[in-house]
């Protein structure tokens, strides 16, 4: 399934330009990160996918959600095929501008930022900058991670947080610390004094790690 999006294309696209992918989350669209666009890198492709379902709330979902269940948070079917769909998307995106030699970093946010965790573990070989804004790693989404510490080398984690966050945990949060340690990834994990999304001082840090 071709994904809808929003895209930022700078002045010269070569194949070695590097391109930021950005996933909303739950009952959002694509037009919600990509408000971030102004203070990216400029020589950045950056495309902001929209999820392909409409959500309970408005706005639209990568996968349904059961917010009265944490156990069964999600359908784990459900949430590979969207890393799937997403993956594809992705690959496709960059076969377009003919991206061959350039690095690839993604950002997700809540619901899109649990997808971006599956991502980068499952395939840590595509992705180079990888942003998880409060969201977790869902562990049925992560059998097939890949466990070669070596494959991680040269990925770098953002992972932030709202210590006051009521629809998704700090506890479920902290997870990705403990995942990401034992992989020997190197990240940085913040927590900030703010509820479910990104105040300023997490804004900024975000952009003070994507232009290192």
């Amino acid at each position: 399934m071709e994904l809808q999006y929003l895209v930022r294309e700078p002045q010269n696209i070569t194949p070695e330009t590097p391109v930021l992918f950005m996933l909303h989350g739950y009952g959002s669209n694509e037009e919600d990160l990509f408000n971030f666009v102004p203070t990216l890198p400029e020589d950045w492709l950056v495309v902001s996918f929209r999820a392909p379902k409409n959500s309970n709330y408005g706005g639209y979902a990568w996968f349904d959600i059961d917010f009265n269940s944490p156990e069964n948070f999600l359908d784990e079917n459900e949430g590979n095929e969207a890393v799937k769909m997403v993956m594809e998307n992705i690959m496709s995106v960059t076969n377009r501008y003919g991206l061959t030699n350039n690095p690839t970093h993604i950002c997700g946010f809540s619901q899109g930022g649990i997808i971006v965790y599956s991502l980068a573990l499952q395939y840590p070989d595509l992705f180079s900058k990888i942003a998880c804004l409060s969201a977790f790693p869902e562990e049925k989404m992560l059998k097939n991670i890949v466990k070669d510490k070596k494959k991680y080398e040269n990925l770098r984690f953002f992972i932030s947080h709202g210590m006051e966050d009521a629809v998704i945990p700090i506890d479920w949060g902290r997870k990705a610390a403990e995942i990401l340690y034992d992989l020997s990834a190197y990240f940085s994990f913040r927590e900030y004094m703010t509820g479910h999304g990104v105040n300023q001082k997490n804004y900024l840090d975000l952009m003070e790690f994507f232009k290192k």
